[in-house]
């Protein structure tokens, strides 16, 4: 008997250096079975279905949806069963052609205008028209008043005098300031008696899934790259995020700074009191 050695559940997580000409999903698959976990136990653990929990101990990654999205569920899936994700992933990207570069980012509201666009009345145009008219019924009047004392002067026998109205300066109307467009800030504003959390996919596609205080299910599904979803409720919205790296979030009007990497998995909560990460 040894000494001094530490006891196997100990170790933060298996080794699987003596196992490296295993494939990643039969290390994934052979840990799973070691740790005495069901699939339905990996699947509950980690929002993964059981369907892509299969596929993925199986090798077949296409129903990832991609190469993002495999490393991320590998990830998920080593740290369930104790396993160090680094190696998988980085055996994974062996296997399919390298880490998949970044996606190039994407206008953050492009899909989606949260209004339409509304242009003020042109106050130019209805001022010019105002001094038109202005101007027309002024000179009808001095006409008018010139033509009737021509008459009676010379009825009187008197020399006719054209008597020239005083000019008439037109009233220059100022126009009213057209009313403001929205700013972004007005359009961000929320509630302050409820959260809203608003999740755009700015960088690339990604699934996600939302959760009212209740734990009612308010999405469950791809998010693809330039669209948007918001959610509200009187307490709080819990999300899980496939592919964080890829979302930007706003919560109760105001962005979120983060630096989330491509394919991480986050699980989030936020509240009325928010903004904070976490």
């Amino acid at each position: 008997m040894s000494i001094g050695n530490s006891p196997e559940d100990e170790r933060p997580f298996e080794d699987v250096s003596e196992e490296a000409h295993l494939s990643v999903g039969r290390a994934l698959q052979q840990a799973r079975i070691a740790a005495g976990l069901t699939v339905d136990d990996v699947s509950n653990a980690t929002r993964v279905r059981i369907a892509i929990v299969h596929a993925i101990e199986a090798d077949d990654f296409a129903p990832c949806g991609g190469d993002v999205y495999a490393r991320g569920h590998i990830g998920t899936l080593a740290k369930a069963v104790r396993l160090d994700p680094a190696p998988l992933i980085a055996q994974y990207d062996a296997d399919h052609g390298g880490r998949p570069a970044p996606t190039p980012a994407a206008p953050l509201f492009e899909a989606e205008r949260i209004r339409p666009e509304r242009r003020g009345p042109n106050w130019t145009a209805a001022m010019v028209a105002a001094i038109v008219a202005v101007v027309g019924f002024v000179g009808f009047t001095a006409f008018k008043g010139g033509d009737e004392g021509g008459k009676t002067s010379v009825a009187e026998g008197a020399t006719p005098t054209a008597d020239k109205p005083a000019p008439t300066k037109p009233k220059s109307e100022k126009p009213r300031a057209p009313k403001p467009e929205p700013s972004d800030s007005a359009i961000a504003a929320a509630p302050q008696d409820k959260v809203t959390v608003k999740v755009s996919a700015s960088e690339g596609k990604s699934w996600i899934s939302a959760k009212d205080h209740n734990g009612r299910l308010l999405f469950d599904g791809l998010l693809l790259q330039g669209e948007s979803k918001t959610f509200q409720d009187s307490e709080k919205i819990n999300l899980v995020l496939g592919d964080a790296g890829m979302i930007q979030l706003y919560v109760n009007g105001k962005k979120i700074d983060d630096d989330w990497q491509p394919g991480a998995v986050e699980r989030l909560t936020y509240t009325k009191g928010d903004p904070q990460i976490g």
